[in-house]
């Protein structure tokens, strides 16, 4: 999951808001002004929505913390985390590997639930120490922030502890069984369909509820399942490409036969007698008989249509200096770690200077989609 608006970094990790972000703050915000000014009628609008903003905002502090929580971890444990995206349900840490062993893949999984659940006990211990009586409502606002975003806080410790994958309690269930049956892959699969499971029955909870009167929180609960359900099969669907790809090399996937087209050629005509005529996604560019770069549609689409038949090929091309190459004997599982850590789609198989291959996301669909059909024959 991308983020669309850039943080900073912590930690030497990268920090972002998906946009769907916006909508849980705005939720949280609207909710919790509706409850004070139903339970709190003597306060001000101004006091009111005050008091929901910060709330939302210092849980999105404590939600970030729960994401850190599991990023140091890993980092600590030897594993290379990218960034942290925040979203809609949550938040997402990008680590770029899997943790190698059960006891590693435990201690990261748990360690943002036991994060929230240590903020938000602290935090509604502090607001007890200041004078609330649990069970009661606060009047003052800055003891309400501090009720709300401790209430928050457990919750989220809560739900993340769901054993569903890829949910923070399904990474600790699939430490579990990692660690009885002594298989990663074998592991994933069950506390994914666990995940799975978990999500049909919140899907018919939610449902069942909006039909007997919940209203929007039935279809909230409804929703949460449908997310989980989908995060669900998609980690399923990954450890299958990643066991199909374990063992085998750049070389046994990349494409061989490299297209290539000549650097003077316009887009225009490139375009025509090349991209739309062959299928093809990406082509090698070649000048004096050597090669200098490659182009794809990605580079076609940064220049105005206008101008493409005053526009050649080796002026937009990525020049050969510049990409990121991989040899043939790289694994297939590290090159596609490559791709998704830069964001590109086909890498240059290089061998003692010459270009080998490219090797290319839709090769490695390709294959898979080979592999499975002579696995199910």
């Amino acid at each position: 999951m991308k983020a669309q608006v850039k943080l900073g970094r912590i930690a030497g990790i990268s920090i972002g808001l998906h946009y769907s972000w916006f909508i849980i703050a705005l939720l949280i915000a609207l909710s919790l002004a509706q409850h004070f000014r139903d339970v709190t009628p003597q306060w001000s609008s101004t006091v009111v929505w005050a008091t929901a903003v910060v709330t939302s905002m210092l849980f999105f502090a404590a939600l970030l913390l729960h994401e850190l929580a599991h990023s140091l971890l890993a980092k600590a444990r030897g594993l290379r985390v990218r960034a942290i995206t925040l979203f809609a349900l949550g938040g997402v840490s990008q680590i770029e590997s899997e943790a190698s062993d059960a006891k590693s893949e435990f201690w990261i999984a748990i360690a943002g639930p036991i994060t929230s659940a240590v903020i938000g006990l602290v935090i509604l211990g502090t607001a007890r120490l200041a004078g609330w009586a649990p069970g009661a409502e606060p009047a003052i606002p800055v003891i309400a922030v501090l009720v709300w975003l401790g209430y928050i806080n457990i919750m989220l410790a809560a739900f993340n502890m769901i054993p569903g994958y890829p949910l923070d309690g399904g990474r600790v269930l699939r430490a579990v069984i990692w660690w009885i049956i002594g298989d990663a892959d074998r592991s994933t699969r069950l506390s994914a369909q666990a995940g799975q499971a978990v999500a049909f029955m919140l899907i018919l909870l939610g449902l069942f509820r909006f039909f007997v009167g919940a209203n929007f929180g039935g279809l909230w609960l409804a929703f949460i399942g449908w997310f989980l359900l989908d995060a669900a099969r998609a980690s399923y669907v990954q450890v299958e490409l990643i066991a199909g790809l374990r063992g085998r090399r750049v070389a046994d996937i990349m494409d061989r036969d490299c297209s290539t087209v000549e650097g003077h050629l316009s887009l225009q005509d490139f375009v025509d007698e090349y991209l739309l005529r062959s299928g093809r996604r990406c082509f090698v560019v070649v000048q004096n008989d050597r090669v200098t770069g490659l182009i794809t549609p990605h580079e076609v689409k940064s220049v105005d249509r206008e101008v493409w038949s005053q526009t050649s090929v080796q002026s937009v091309m990525r020049p050969f200096g510049q990409l990121r190459t991989v040899a043939p004997d790289t694994p297939a599982i590290q090159a596609l770690e490559l791709m998704s850590r830069e964001d590109i789609n086909q890498l240059p198989v290089i061998s003692d200077g010459r270009l080998e291959g490219v090797f290319s996301r839709s090769h490695v669909l390709r294959f898979l989609r080979t592999h499975a059909e002579l696995h199910s024959s």
